[in-house]
């Protein structure tokens, strides 16, 4: 270690080159550094998501969930298949196993259910792989005073805005939702088709004739090559007026029966105009969802952008285009409803701001202690290279600035200057202390330590490499995080051992002998208190073992979540109608629980964006699936001020909504997008009953629901076995359908045909395709039975051929590796851990009678709690053996490292007693911040014990040793553990963005680290001189001090 402070010290020109060089290329690094709000997460999960008209779920499952299961089920490494079959959609999750290469699994399952994509009864076939980064970038309403038709406000969107928008560099797509599209109306009626014995269909077929152009060969003359071409297509309306539908004759020539007489001449008979049966005129399509702004009607734009492309540079860009936009569309409003830029900018400001405070406070404690403005100077110039350094390895590592790796980042910033502060210390004790010269103390200060903090190096980065190899969503989202604070740490260390040597002996030029000790914050009590403390040992070590067992007590009180809950201003309120409510209607209920919360809120809100029906555009709409013309979700934006009243908000809205009869009402928190990031969007409380009967399962739902329902902690319970769908139920005769020679499948079309009126064609109007339809008016549920059916030459009622029955089909079907389950869904109420939630509710379940083969457990938010506290753990533990081996070999000691790492469990019980004093229950955060501990701790401990086997290699006794060793190590132990424990601070007090999403990880950490640090200078010292007291131990700890390495 000399050897390297010695040529830093030698050669300064070359270390600034080298600093220099690592500051260059750090910026342009940064500057090419993708920003997302996520890592690139490899949720290994395909979905099959397929729309079928208006089919019910029972009919969706038997022809195509069944086949695309058993098809999935023998795809390689496929852990679980699960469904989700609705009236007219299903969607299929298939899940892999998290070591699986996607891209393969998604065209290998794509060549397999190919046979789908090609099947006609399907409206759509589409396959997906779930990237939680696919989300809008940004959510922009659109809206005019002057417009009032929703098809022209479309127009300019989609014509203009969406045009300008897909221009600009990193936008990928522009979606609209809330859009209503014209088509041009044939509007008709069954009596009148009849009376001139035409059909829908045939009208169709007629328009469809005319409407095309035909290649009609090519001519030769003089040389010259002609295409001839038949020209029909269809320009306006009028033209579609005139287009004779069929023919009528004279009443003198027509025959009592009212058919055509087949000897009357062309000349006789009368043609039959479509504006003769129809009136024609343009009409805007039902719209698949309505979107509203605070009320009023407008036009929602999602905006996504490229995969990897800059999310902050890509919604500058917009918010530009946005200002050049309103300009040149005067009277038109864009009111930005999202903008995960603004988020992201927030966090890398809080990231900025934490760094920033955690560099002063750093600095401020250098002065404290050491009373030198040179020295400060020194680690200044230290922190910025170290982090600068971090962004070169993060670039060559394919790394992206998100809310994970700029985490890493802020919970290492206390970190990076534990290294400089060790080396710096050492370096001016040696000058103050041991009166050795600037150049020697550089280098002996340096060497003298190096060993040491290479050791608490590499502790810190190995207890982060069980997280890098974990599978399972804790491995995925944390992975990037563990990389940066590696990264982080060895630049630190490249820093301590070059930079700061190199500093130290060129900018100091003064007296070489200048002692400043009366200035230097010293400790001298402790020099006595630890000899009375080591008289003392056993009652300090019994102590310890109480605090120890206390803290073990504590854990089970404490409680575990899955993921800490975010302060924020915004929430989600989904609105669930009964199964067949209409579009219409539903808006209509959507607008008066706006109103509602206008009126109870008042001045506090901000903005509510309301969309009713379908959602085309959420990231999540392949999952969840549950948006239908029945469900509307509620947007509310709280002003600022008003974040810490939003759970109380949620509950003023939820007494007065739920009064509303026949409404389902469900309140998501704006969380980090975390849940979305993981694939799911259902709410915390999940549990699933399996088997066979559904009947069975019927009556184990219900039994359980009526439990559940007595519990305080749950509230929106909800089924996936609520009353679904009102269906009419047309049961052919077969019998009748072979008398009268007509098939099944030709009856159905017909009614559909009535129905649904029929498709014909399509022309061109200012530059736009326009469909045709022809609609035969509402059917009331009284007449199905009196329409007409076609048999061959004669025309029956339907009710001739058929049954027609109205039953009400189940809300959904859900299957798990195809068997069928039911699930009951709830909100839990804040103020109590979400284990205990489920333990309590688990409980209290066991009453409920469970047939054989027949299973109920928790999923959702327990299941992936459970999951990731599992691999946690298992990470703990093997980070733990990691840091032995590293220990190990530094100390060349066996036993050692035993004594080093007893700080682990006393950090441990600084963290319990910590959330146990605050209330907070662990989560999956808190683990990481256990974890992070594991290596941090040790460092104290590191430092003492090295100094120790120095003392007592120079040939000092035991007490001596170990007092001196103490002395001397107390000023950069305090140093080091404040720097960190001040650097985390801002993050607890949650300032910024994502700052509570890592509020629980910094809180564990300052925790262990102020129990970990008192309890190092006091326990470490006493379990030394026990195990000392072994000779075998002796021979392993007394080898060559780490200043020779």
């Amino acid at each position: 270690m000399n050897r390297i402070a010695r040529f830093a010290v030698d050669n300064p020109v070359t270390v600034l080159m080298l600093v220099l060089g690592i500051i260059l290329l750090g910026f342009i690094s940064f500057g090419k550094l993708g920003t997302d709000l996520f890592p690139d997460l490899n949720t290994p999960k395909i979905y099959v998501e397929i729309k079928a008209g208006e089919k019910p779920p029972e009919e969706i499952e038997k022809n195509y969930v069944d086949q695309i299961e058993s098809l999935a089920m023998r795809q390689s490494d496929v852990v679980q298949v699960s469904s989700v079959s609705r009236g007219g959609s299903a969607v299929i999750t298939i899940e892999y196993a998290w070591n699986k290469d996607m891209d393969e699994a998604f065209l290998d399952l794509q060549k397999e259910l190919n046979s789908f994509s090609q099947n006609s009864d399907l409206d759509d076939f589409t396959i997906s792989q779930y990237d939680p980064n696919a989300s809008p970038v940004m959510v922009v309403g659109l809206k005019s005073d002057r417009i009032e038709n929703m098809d022209e406000l479309r127009k300019v969107a989609e014509n203009y805005i969406r045009n300008e928008l897909v221009r600009i560099e990193g936008v990928a797509d522009v979606r609209l939702v809330g859009k209503e599209e014209s088509e041009l109306v044939i509007e008709t009626s069954k009596y009148v088709l009849e009376s001139y014995g035409l059909t829908a269909d045939a009208i169709a077929a007629q328009i469809n004739n005319y409407n095309r152009n035909v290649s009609g060969g090519s001519i030769v003359d003089m040389g010259t090559k002609y295409v001839v071409k038949g020209v029909s297509v269809m320009e306006d309306a009028t033209d579609l007026e005139n287009i004779i539908v069929g023919f009528r004759q004279s009443a003198s020539l027509a025959p009592a029966s009212g058919i055509e007489n087949p000897g009357v001449s062309p000349s006789d008979r009368i043609p039959v105009y479509l504006r003769d049966v129809a009136e024609i005129g343009f009409a805007n399509k039902e719209p698949v969802n309505i979107v509203t702004i605070n009320g009023e009607r407008c036009i929602g734009l999602s905006i996504y952008k490229e995969p990897k492309f800059n999310t902050i540079d890509a919604v500058l860009s917009l918010d530009r285009s946005f200002e050049d936009l309103s300009r040149a569309l005067p009277g038109y409003e864009f009111i930005k409803v999202t903008d995960q830029g603004r988020y992201i900018n927030n966090a890398i400001g809080e990231v900025k701001n934490t760094l920033v405070i955690g560099i002063l406070l750093a600095v401020l404690v250098l002065y404290v202690f050491l009373r030198r403005i040179g020295t400060t100077l020194v680690i200044s110039v230290a922190i910025p290279v170290s982090i600068i350094a971090t962004f070169n390895l993060m670039y060559f590592n394919d790394l992206t600035l998100n809310i994970m790796t700029l985490g890493g980042l802020a919970l290492g910033a206390g970190m990076l200057v534990d290294n400089a502060i060790v080396v710096l210390e050492n370096i001016t004790r040696n000058r103050e202390e041991e009166g050795m010269t600037l150049r020697d103390s550089a280098i002996n200060g340096t060497g003298q330590v190096g060993g040491a903090i290479t050791a608490s190096t590499i502790t810190t980065i190995v207890v982060f490499l069980p997280i890098v190899y974990l599978h399972g969503a804790s491995g995925e989202m944390f992975r990037d995080q563990a990389w940066t604070v590696a990264f982080s740490l060895i630049s630190s260390l490249i820093v301590a051992m070059l930079v700061i040597p190199m500093l130290v002996a060129t900018l100091f030029r003064g007296d070489k002998n200048e002692k400043t000790s009366s200035e230097v914050l010293h400790f001298i009590w402790y020099k006595n208190f630890l000899e009375k403390v080591l008289e003392k040992r056993g009652l300090v070590i019994i102590l310890s073992i109480l605090i120890l067992a206390l803290s073990a007590l504590l854990v089970p009180q404490l409680g575990s979540e899955f993921m800490p809950r975010r302060e924020s201003a915004e929430f989600t309120i989904g609105l669930t109608l009964p199964e067949g409510t209409s579009l219409e209607r539903t808006n209509s209920t959507a607008i008066r629980a706006e109103q509602i919360i206008k009126d109870l809120l008042a001045e506090k809100v901000k903005m509510i964006y309301t969309q009713s029906g379908e959602d085309n555009t959420s990231s999540l709409g392949q999952i969840s699936g549950t948006k239908g013309e029945n469900t509307a979700s509620l947007k509310v934006i709280l002003e600022k001020d008003y974040i810490s009243i939003t759970e109380e908000a949620i509950a003023l809205i939820e007494s007065y909504l739920t009064a509303i009869p026949g409404l389902e009402v469900s309140f998501t928190r704006e969380e980090t997008a975390l849940q979305t990031s993981l694939g799911t969007d259902e709410p915390p409380f999940a549990l699933e009953i399996s088997g066979k009967s559904n009947t069975e399962l019927e009556r184990i739902l219900g039994e359980s629901r009526a439990i559940l329902e007595q519990n305080k902690d749950l509230y929106n319970i909800t089924s996936s076995l609520d009353e679904g769908t009102p269906e009419v139920e047309v049961v052919v005769d077969r019998f009748k359908t072979s008398y009268y020679n007509v098939s099944v499948e030709s009856v159905t079309n017909q009614v559909k045909s009535y129905l649904e009126g029929s498709p014909a064609g399509s022309f061109e109007v200012d530059g736009e395709m326009k469909d045709i339809t022809i609609r035969l008016g509402k059917v009331p549920l009284s007449h199905l039975k009196d329409l007409m059916i076609t048999a061959g030459d004669v025309k029956v009622p339907l009710s001739e051929l058929a049954e027609i029955r109205t039953v009400v089909s189940p809300r959904e079907i859900t299957r798990r590796n195809q068997a069928r389950t039911c699930y009951l869904y709830a909100m839990v109420r804040g103020g109590k851990a979400f284990d205990k939630v489920v333990g309590e509710a688990e409980a209290s379940l066991k009453p409920v009678a469970l047939p054989p083969d027949y299973k109920m457990e928790f999923t959702g938010e327990e299941l992936k709690r459970r999951e990731s506290m599992k691999n946690l753990t298992f990470a703990l533990i093997l980070s733990l053996v990691l840091v032995f081996m590293v220990l190990a070999s530094q100390f060349e000691s066996v036993l050692q490292p035993f004594v080093i790492m007893l700080t682990i469990p006393l950090a441990g019980a600084g963290t319990v007693f910590t959330f146990f004093i605050l209330g907070k229950p662990l989560n999956m955060m808190a683990y990481i911040g256990i974890i992070m501990l594991g290596g941090i701790a040790v460092n104290n401990a590191i430092i003492l014990i090295d100094r120790i086997n120095q003392l007592r290699e120079s040939g000092k006794g035991k007490k001596e040793a170990v007092i001196i060793a103490g002395s001397q190590r107390i000023r950069p132990i305090i140093m080091t553990s404040a720097t960190t424990i001040l650097a985390l601070l801002p993050l607890t007090i949650g300032i910024g963005e994502s700052a509570s999403l890592r509020a629980p990880m910094a809180l564990a950490v300052i925790g262990g680290l102020v129990s970990s640090t008192l309890l190092t200078l006091i326990v470490i010292p006493c379990v030394y001189w026990i195990f000392d007291s072994f000779g075998d131990f002796l021979k392993g700890g007394r080898r060559k001090p780490l200043t020779s390495i």
